[in-house]
C-alpha cells in the first residue's frame, strides 16, 4: 500500500473513532455522519470493489450498536462505497462544491436506503424523516466533511502536489 493509501486509512480510522466518541455526546436529531464521510473519502481513492468492501466493514462497525437493524448500515455503506468509487471515475474533480454535493448526496442516499430497509416508521414519519431530517443531516454532514477536507488536505493529497 502506498503512502497515500496509508494516510487515507489513518484518516478513516480517525473518523470512525470520532463517530463513536462524538456522536453519542451530541443528543441532537441532526448530527454529522462521520462513517459516511469516511466511506466517501476512501471510496474516491479506491477501486469500486475495494470501496464496497470498505463500506461493508465500516457499516458492520456502525451496525454493532444497532442490533434491531443489524445489516442495514453495512448494506447502505457498501452500496454507497461502490457507487461513489464508480462515480468518481465519471466526473469527480478536486472541487470544493462538488465535494459538498458529494457528501450531501451520499448522506441523503444513505438515509433513504436505511429508512426504506428498516420499515420501522409509518408513511408520515418516513416522509418527515426523508424530506426534513435527512436533508438537514446531509447538510450538516456536508459541512463537517468540507471542514475535515480543509483540515486534512495535506494528508489526503498525494506527495509532491
Amino acid at each position: 500500500m502506498n503512502s497515500r493509501g496509508v494516510r487515507t486509512l489513518v484518516l478513516c480510522f480517525f473518523l470512525i473513532i470520532l463517530h463513536f466518541s462524538l456522536t453519542p455526546l451530541v443528543a441532537w436529531r441532526v448530527t454529522p455522519d462521520f462513517l459516511v464521510i469516511a466511506v466517501l473519502l476512501a471510496a474516491v481513492r479506491l477501486r469500486p470493489g475495494v470501496a464496497a468492501v470498505t463500506g461493508l466493514v465500516v457499516g458492520l462497525l456502525g451496525d454493532a450498536l444497532l442490533p434491531e437493524a443489524f445489516g442495514v448500515g453495512a448494506f447502505t455503506l457498501t452500496v454507497l462505497g461502490f457507487a461513489a468509487s464508480w462515480l468518481k471515475a465519471v466526473f469527480f474533480s478536486d472541487n470544493v462544491m462538488l465535494h459538498a454535493v458529494f457528501f450531501f448526496g451520499g448522506k441523503w442516499a444513505h438515509d433513504i436506503i436505511s429508512v426504506v430497509l428498516r420499515q420501522q416508521v409509518g408513511w408520515g414519519d418516513g416522509a418527515a424523516q426523508l424530506l426534513l431530517w435527512s436533508p438537514l443531516a446531509a447538510a450538516v454532514t456536508a459541512v463537517a466533511g468540507l471542514v475535515l477536507l480543509v483540515l486534512f488536505r495535506g494528508i489526503l493529497e498525494p506527495p509532491g502536489t
